[in-house]
């Protein structure tokens, strides 16, 4: 009898989250950054419709299916061919914010000297980031968030773009935690 009084006493005192509760503080929290920094959200159609271009006067980002919230503030390059293709080096400025600790936690865009390098790869069944040098190389490893590989079909050559990553498509602390981040990516420059 006292081990079962042991076994609900222990069962009561335990404050772990389940998976689908962080989940849903993820999605709540998101909805709370977007209703709090006034951002209409499209659809994809409206994005697709308006030539793949969000309104920054607006506000507007384009929910995607990965999850993942878009707004391009420059497209980049007026040439169609400058796309980043498989195996280009990308170089990128960009600000990471933690959406549940509403703090910038990692940034390169005040260290010239420094951008985050990135080499794209591309198989027959899957895209993918490989970093080579930068902060992110630094504090997460290899893997590009996915998150940062959505914009590249939608952009060129020195775009701009800002993203809500939800973790599912961020980088490897993100995920493990299930923490939703806010990118400002200045400038994907792509090297051939």
């Amino acid at each position: 009898m006292s081990l079962l009084f042991c076994c609900i006493a222990f069962q009561a005192c335990d404050n772990t989250k389940t998976y689908a509760e962080m989940l849903d503080d993820e999605k709540k929290a998101i909805s709370e950054f977007i209703k709090d920094h006034n951002i209409k959200v499209i659809s994809q159609s409206e994005f697709y419709k308006n030539d793949s271009t969000t309104d920054t006067l607006k506000n507007e980002y384009v929910q995607l299916a990965s999850g993942v919230y878009m707004q391009i503030v420059d497209k980049g390059s007026k040439m169609p061919s400058d796309t980043v293709k498989k195996n280009d080096l990308v170089l990128v400025r960009f600000m990471e914010y933690s959406i549940f600790d509403k703090d910038t936690t990692l940034t390169n865009i005040n260290d010239p000297q420094l951008p985050d390098e990135f080499k794209y790869t591309v198989t027959s069944s899957s895209i993918a980031g490989i970093f080579t040098a930068g902060y992110m190389y630094n504090y997460y490893g290899t893997s590009v968030p996915a998150g940062w590989l959505v914009p590249l079909t939608y952009v060129r050559d020195k775009a701009h773009v800002r993203l809500i990553v939800p973790s599912k498509m961020g980088q490897k602390n993100a995920m493990q935690a299930v923490y939703p981040y806010f990118y400002d990516i200045r400038k994907y420059q792509i090297f051939k």
